[in-house]
């Protein structure tokens, strides 16, 4: 998908009475537009980067086609740009509907076999080569057909063949990081449940690896 270029008057008629869902001390970086869209704005941290040639915005688009062709529930991109006046990149897309599985939790409360399909859904990503760095149950979307799709899929690299065992494990490091997270994959036997439909098939010394992992 090409960057198009916007002028300034034009992101402003984009962005009228569109709701801040996110930034930081340089300025918007999420914003809720007016017709239900989403526009999520990329800044270069540095004059010369790859993001150049390379836009984060771009890689954010070619991330959703990666994950639509492995017909993995995602956003739908409607177009990306190049922002010039206030040196950003953007791209503005149709948000996934449904709940986070963080939601989920909040929402209606304890949820084991939910433990078991978010298990699965890692092993079919892993499976199919996608190696999703922010993996954490907060951009996990549970959606209305109850199908476990992706959000906010920046951090992302897609490869032709499985992932090895090493790069597995390393993305549930990602994952167990965030102590909500945690917590309600491994407390008492809880994760039993999680480990089981992640390892089906899998050899005796990975599920070891990783029972350890989630000790």
């Amino acid at each position: 998908m090409p960057m198009h270029p916007m002028e300034h008057s034009a992101y402003l008629a984009l962005r009228e009475n569109a709701t801040v869902l996110e930034a930081d001390g340089s300025g918007d970086k999420v914003l809720l537009l007016e017709d239900g869209t989403i526009l999520k704005l990329f800044r270069r941290k540095r004059l010369i980067s790859s993001a150049l040639l390379f836009p984060y915005a771009q890689r954010f688009a070619d991330n959703i086609e990666a994950l639509k062709k492995r017909g993995i529930p995602c956003p739908d991109v409607i177009a990306t740009y190049r922002i010039a006046s206030i040196s950003r990149d953007g791209v503005r897309y149709t948000p996934l509907p449904g709940l986070t599985i963080r939601q989920v939790l909040k929402e209606h409360g304890e949820s084991a076999p939910l433990r078991a399909e978010l298990g699965a859904f890692i092993a079919r990503l892993h499976d199919q080569g996608v190696y999703f760095r922010s993996l954490h149950l907060g951009n996990v979307i549970l959606t209305p057909e109850s199908k476990l799709g992706l959000i906010d899929i920046s951090d992302m690299k897609c490869q032709r063949r499985t992932l090895s065992d090493s790069k597995r494990l390393r993305n549930f490091q990602h994952l167990l990081r965030y102590k909500e997270d945690r917590a309600w994959l491994v407390e008492s036997d809880a994760g039993v449940a999680f480990i089981s439909a992640y390892t089906k098939g899998r050899s005796a010394h990975f599920t070891a690896r990783l029972q350890a992992l989630f000790a």
